[in-house]
């Protein structure tokens, strides 16, 4: 939101419950109890309903092998070649992209935003004030999500008819950006479809090299206009893309939502503290829990997924958990289905997601073997 001189110096609005909720989740109860008038036909969800490119499935035939081994968490080199060379053809980039060290390969942009905000709430230092992410409003909920879940306010900037459909950069105060973590931008925005030009984008990268945030450059429509291909935010980074991220998904561009693949590419030394975030997590995990639970290190992703059968169950720990450590971890039934003769997949089983800091992490895993035993 914006803030006129008067407004500035009153305290910042709370945020509101339902941050990070999804729309579909606010939809579905909005929509629960009412009957639809004719055959339901859904334009809610933005994913693509045309059929896969004909070369996908032969390529992945080909390959089919290479399924049934967990990839490398930064991705395989083949990928992040392929990745670092599309960008090339595609944008007007001061210098080629390394694969090697700006390039990471992401389980669907989604993911990528939320966990980078993440890692941004660690790796920005020194804000004056309490620590806030930018959002452009209407929003994309991961951005929300992220902000909050790094114990950052989401500032909600104004995207409307007045201003082109994007945040208005003269509006931001000082005092805003000298606590700003990460500005989430979107070109092509979604929803409303505005294309940032490259003044516009030089801007953000010259006000976030200023202030010292991230930008995070949500691309994954770069590829659908109708006029002339928009320009990217690694186009206006200059030449070692400092404080910038461009994530890109083959969801959409490529109607490939079911791969779940997306990359990120930047700033080097950012994407190489994004991808040793979670590494020290589960090297906490390894040291705390040790061979307690069925424990193994993942080889992605951040949760652990740990067998307390043993223990009472996944809905009795649960409870425990919460009860007794004031810890908060899924049940693994709540995450599967039961199945034709009766089982559930993950009956016994409680997730628990590594999204916290690395001290919050320890005293967390301390507290849930503490009461486990």
């Amino acid at each position: 939101m914006f803030m006129t001189a008067a407004e500035r110096v009153s305290p910042p609005s709370p945020v509101r419950a339902d941050v990070g909720r999804s729309p579909f989740v606010r939809l579905r109860e909005l929509l629960s109890d009412i009957e639809p008038g004719k055959p339901p036909i859904s334009l809610a969800v933005g994913e693509p309903q045309h059929g896969v490119p004909a070369f996908v499935a032969r390529v992945i035939a080909a390959h089919i092998d290479e399924f049934g081994r967990y990839p490398m968490n930064r991705g395989l080199d083949d990928f992040c070649q392929a990745a670092a060379g599309w960008l090339g053809r595609r944008f007007a980039l001061p210098r080629p992209i390394d694969p090697a060290s700006e390039i990471l390969v992401l389980n669907g942009s989604r993911e990528g935003l939320f966990l980078a905000a993440i890692a941004a709430a660690r790796w920005v230092g020194g804000r004056h004030g309490r620590p806030a992410m930018l959002i452009p409003n209407p929003f994309y909920a991961a951005y929300a999500a992220g902000a909050v879940a790094a114990n950052c306010e989401p500032v909600y900037l104004p995207a409307t008819a007045a201003t082109g459909f994007l945040p208005d950069l003269d509006a931001l105060s000082e005092e805003l950006l000298a606590r700003t973590v990460a500005f989430f931008i979107a070109s092509p925005a979604n929803p409303q479809g505005a294309v940032a030009d490259l003044a516009y984008l030089t801007r953000v990268v010259a006000l976030a090299r200023r202030f010292g945030f991230l930008v995070f450059s949500d691309e994954c429509y770069s590829e659908i206009y109708t006029r002339r291909a928009p320009a990217g935010m690694l186009e206006a980074a200059g030449p070692d893309f400092a404080n910038v991220i461009e994530f890109q998904s083959l969801s959409k561009r490529s109607n490939l939502p079911g791969l779940r693949i997306g990359f990120a590419a930047g700033d080097r030394q950012f994407l190489a503290r994004f991808l040793e975030l979670y590494a020290q997590k589960f090297d906490l995990a390894d040291q705390i829990i040790g061979d307690r639970y069925g424990y193994r290190r993942p080889a992605g992703g951040f949760f652990l997924w740990l067998d307390v059968s043993a223990q009472g169950g996944d809905e009795a720990v649960a409870l425990r958990l919460w009860r007794e450590a004031g810890l908060r971890v899924v049940p693994g039934r709540y995450l599967a289905r039961d199945q034709a003769d009766g089982s559930n997949p993950g009956l016994g089983y409680i997730r628990v997601a590594m999204v916290q800091d690395q001290d919050t992490t320890a005293q967390a895993l301390h507290r849930l073997v503490a009461v486990l035993g």
